[in-house]
């Protein structure tokens, strides 16, 4: 048998896998978008709890885009609560300065609260 077969009706290429053919098949070629840290979340949620909307984004060659607007809607986002969070609470240069130690501990504070607020309105929803 013939390793590698054309079927002209359907105009694909089958390959023998033991006893069977199956068809040759490829996702399309596209432009793959850098996915950081948020993007990598999101996605291992949708595999875990969404797994038919995952697939969809898979076959269709949308994945890495989708996860890229994701990771930088999350981004955006989470730079904006933080500079804003900063500011409401007084967390500023001078006391980076004068008291390093506290800005330290109200600047973790806010970052966990930003994450937390991104984690909940994009990458868990």
């Amino acid at each position: 048998m013939e390793k590698y077969i054309f079927d002209e009706s359907n105009g694909l290429w089958y390959e023998l896998q033991g006893d069977y053919y199956l068809p040759c098949l490829k996702l399309p070629e596209g432009e793959q978008q850098p996915v950081g840290l948020w993007g990598q979340r999101h996605l291992r949620y949708i595999k875990q709890n969404h797994k038919v909307f995952y697939l969809n984004l898979l076959t269709s060659g949308k994945l890495n885009g989708y996860l890229s607007d994701i990771d930088k809607q999350a981004e955006d986002m989470f730079s904006c609560l933080v500079k804003q969070m900063a500011e409401r609470e007084d967390v500023t240069e001078r006391l980076k300065a004068e008291k390093q130690m506290e800005w330290v501990g109200r600047m973790n504070n806010i970052r966990n609260q930003a994450i937390e607020i991104v984690n909940n309105d994009i990458i868990y929803n």
